[in-house]
């Protein structure tokens, strides 16, 4: 079947994806310039499919290696572009950095593709909805003033899109907006591996948990919600490497609603920090060691998706829940612990 180029393919979701690519019969080519992943996850990968996956080593901010790149590689049928910085907390601390990875990648691969036909699902964020009006928050709800750099980086780059895929019928595009990934594979082999202290909240959680971190901070508890943390739509990486998948299909067979299309990808159900640290506790049998701190620059209070519109016109639904999210990135932490990685 087709080839498809991954971006940022041995990355926490480009690696799960890269496997459901497989499995789903096509295949795929990875980019990264392994600045935040690992080249192992490459052989991880490869212990869970079979084969091992076309690899390149670049960066995307880099125009004529992506020039290169793509005319040797003239049989591409579509692009899942993960490739970017991804850290909220960061992106306020160190904007200019976001800005430049995230733009130049991104206007890179669309300048290279410009006169080919190609398939284009980019990995974007609930950020863009900012702090939304109501929930659960749908794609029709307006996009708001970015809450830090990072949702920033996400706004732009799907006008960015949007305005390209309008003045050019060879572009079809899709984008995702992911609410919280988390979990990993079922097999242990692959998931979430961050370098240094970890911005996301379940690595933090797993990694207190396992004795790497003395303590988890919660950033916040006296916001207006069920107990006074965040709240957030936790989505299992498998499940999010499922529509990435379904996203393909959906360009490949042309999507009735034109030539850009956006879709939440999330379960439908919001958990707070508290509630998420509860159930890890319950599916781990470990008591984590956490206090409740200030809160943090650039966080939203609480938001999570309507996913209708990806039920019924995707054709994708999130199948995984709390439990298996819990239980995966434990096993996934676990196997770290004696399969050090990095």
């Amino acid at each position: 079947m087709s080839k498809i180029l991954v971006t940022g393919g041995t990355g926490y979701i480009g690696s799960h994806t890269v496997v459901e690519l497989h499995h789903a019969g096509y295949t795929p080519i990875i980019v990264d310039d392994l600045s935040n992943s690992n080249m192992q996850i490459l052989d991880q990968i490869e212990k869970i499919i079979g084969v091992r996956p076309a690899f390149h080593q670049f960066d995307l901010c880099d125009a004529a290696k992506v020039a290169d790149f793509v005319n040797s590689n003239t049989d591409i049928k579509g692009i899942i572009h993960f490739a970017a910085s991804k850290a909220v907390g960061e992106s306020v601390i160190k904007p200019l950095k976001y800005y430049h990875n995230n733009f130049f990648s991104l206007i890179n691969l669309l300048q290279a593709f410009q006169e080919k036909p190609i398939n284009f699902v980019f990995s974007s964020s609930c950020t863009v909805y900012g702090e939304p009006d109501t929930l659960p928050v749908t794609e029709s709800a307006p996009v708001k003033k970015a809450t830090s750099p990072y949702g920033n980086t996400k706004q732009v780059a799907e006008e960015i899109l949007a305005e390209t895929a309008k003045a050019h019928d060879n572009y079809r595009v899709i984008a995702l907006r992911y609410f919280n990934p988390v979990g990993a594979h079922k097999s242990a082999l692959i998931g979430e591996l961050p370098l240094g202290v970890p911005q996301n909240l379940l690595p933090f959680i797993t990694q207190t948990a396992i004795g790497k971190r003395d303590k988890l901070t919660v950033f916040g508890g006296d916001y207006d919600t069920v107990d006074g943390s965040c709240v957030r739509d936790y989505i299992h990486v498998v499940d999010l490497a499922k529509a990435h998948v379904a996203a393909i299909q959906l360009l490949e067979n042309g999507n009735p609603n034109g030539n850009y299309d956006v879709f939440n990808v999330g379960t439908g159900i919001g958990y707070s920090v508290l509630q998420t640290i509860a159930a890890f506790e319950k599916v781990s049998g470990k008591r984590l060691n956490y206090e409740v701190g200030p809160r943090r620059d650039g966080d939203v209070v609480q938001v999570w998706g309507d996913v209708s519109k990806s039920s019924k016109e995707l054709g994708w639904t999130a199948e995984l829940g709390i439990d298996d999210m819990m239980a995966s990135a434990w096993a996934w932490e676990k196997y770290l612990k004696e399969n050090p990685i990095g």
